[in-house]
């Protein structure tokens, strides 16, 4: 595997056995870059550590919610009226318009709790929000985008 730099390849080091450690088999790593993908629920999540400059680097979860949706104003407003209840994380739209949620932690400052919690946290929104945004405005669930 190549990193991009030395703090990502500390923090990917790092991480790594949490990683299996907290969600076993729901996980799988990427042999060819630094990114594991977790599979809890109907919710899909990619956790990547990416190079932050030159002497850090940050761990990103993202869930992909909901794919295939047409962005309406209704929806673009219930999306940001969610993101001003929810703490750590934020829904987002993708290149594509799919509707993702993701948080970010510090890659030398994170533990392994805040690990836990970051990725269960995306996990957890994504799954409780997919439900409700694909019965008000359709689209498909991030799970059956990717099984069919």
């Amino acid at each position: 595997m190549e990193f991009q730099s030395i703090a990502q390849q500390i923090c990917y080091s790092r991480i790594a056995p949490w990683m299996q450690d907290l969600f076993g088999e729901s996980t799988v790593a990427f042999e060819d870059e630094p990114l594991f993908i977790i599979t809890i629920g109907s919710a899909v999540a990619s956790t990547r550590v990416i190079p932050w400059g030159s002497e850090e680097a940050l761990i990103t979860t993202r869930s992909y919610v909901v794919t295939d949706i047409e962005i309406t104003p209704e929806l673009s407003y219930y999306l940001l009226r969610a993101n001003n209840g929810i703490y750590f994380g934020r829904f987002a739209l993708d290149g594509e318009d799919d509707i993702v949620f993701e948080h970010s932690l510090v890659g030398s400052s994170c533990d392994r709790i805040e690990l836990k919690h970051s990725v269960q946290n995306v996990i957890r929104l994504a799954d409780d929000y997919d439900d409700e945004i694909v019965a008000r405005w359709g689209g498909k669930r991030a799970l059956e985008r990717w099984s069919s």
